[in-house]
Parts: C-alpha cells; sequence; structure tokens
C-alpha cells in the first residue's frame, strides 16, 4: 500500500504520543497516573485510527 508524506507524519507523531504513554505506564506500574496512562494511550491508538482513515479517504495519493 502507497502512503504519502503526510499519512506517515500522521502516524509518527500518534505512535510517539502512545508510546510516551505506555513508557510511562510501565514507568509507574501500581499507581493511578499507570492506569490512567494505560488508559489514554488506548484511547489515543483509536484517535490515529480514526484520523488515518479520514486521511486515507481523501487524499488521492493514498486511496
Amino acid at each position: 500500500m502507497k502512503t504519502c508524506e503526510r499519512f506517515e507524519r500522521i502516524k509518527s507523531g500518534y505512535e510517539r504520543d502512545i508510546t510516551f504513554l505506555r513508557n510511562h505506564s510501565q514507568r509507574s506500574a501500581g499507581t493511578k497516573a499507570a492506569k490512567t496512562s494505560a488508559t489514554n494511550a488506548l484511547a489515543v491508538k483509536s484517535r490515529m485510527a480514526k484520523a488515518l482513515g479520514r486521511h486515507f479517504n481523501s487524499c488521492p495519493i493514498c486511496g
């Protein structure tokens, strides 16, 4: 599947945020902050899927 630079930029930004949240969750294991970070990572992953889907549907290069 061929994708454009914007798709990759959107994806890498979300992946960076997800990685940060997961790492924080692992470092703070057993705390409320860890649970919140893990939950936020799942929410960000969902938002990433929606954003990439919207981009894929509207982009002439990706679609």
